[in-house]
């Protein structure tokens, strides 16, 4: 009985030392993600980060507008939204008035490169949220600039302050953790 007990022992450690080198021999041979091919990430809450952020964003300007677009074919406004974050690791929904759940709320006077704008659709009558932009800019003189998928222009960048049509369109500001995507 000692013998049976031994063996069997014996040949449990054996087979349980051959699955774990195997997983590991299996997980170096998983293709390796290759940051070239992405914008850089730097894993820290600081303007170094969201710069690349914003300068990825910006390769796209000019891009058309099209509906539900999510692609450097065609855009809307969260599509690119979703689609730039994506890029740096950030999970985020496909719809303007989703995003505006994440994240926290920041005041008009404290917003920063980086910021999520939200506004109203076309309908400025409607509370409903229709609308996402990226802060790119925060000027003394020129205000603050976004960049956001126009239905006319396509990606474009835009000034928030004094315009006719955006400040009435206005619901809020997010600021999403850059530090843990």
């Amino acid at each position: 009985m000692k013998n049976v007990f031994s063996f069997l022992l014996f040949t449990f450690f054996t087979f349980f030392v051959i699955n774990i080198n195997a997983q590991i021999n299996d997980s170096e041979d998983e293709p390796q993600l290759n940051f070239d091919e992405r914008p850089d990430p730097i894993p820290q809450n600081n303007t170094a980060y969201v710069d690349n952020i914003i300068s990825f964003a910006k390769t796209f300007l000019g891009t058309p507008y099209i509906s539900s677009g999510a692609s450097p074919t065609g855009f809307d406004c969260s599509g690119f939204v979703s689609y730039v974050l994506g890029n740096f690791g950030f999970d985020i929904i496909h719809s303007s008035y989703g995003m505006a759940e994440y994240g926290k709320t920041v005041k008009l006077s404290e917003v920063k490169p980086g910021d999520l704008m939200f506004f109203k659709g076309s309908n400025a009558s409607s509370n409903r949220i229709g609308h996402v932009a990226m802060v790119v800019e925060v000027d003394q003189t020129e205000g603050i600039k976004f960049i956001h998928a126009s239905t006319s222009k396509g990606i474009a960048i835009d000034r928030f302050s004094g315009s006719k049509y955006y400040v009435p369109r206005y619901i809020t500001t997010k600021r999403l953790d850059y530090g843990n995507p």
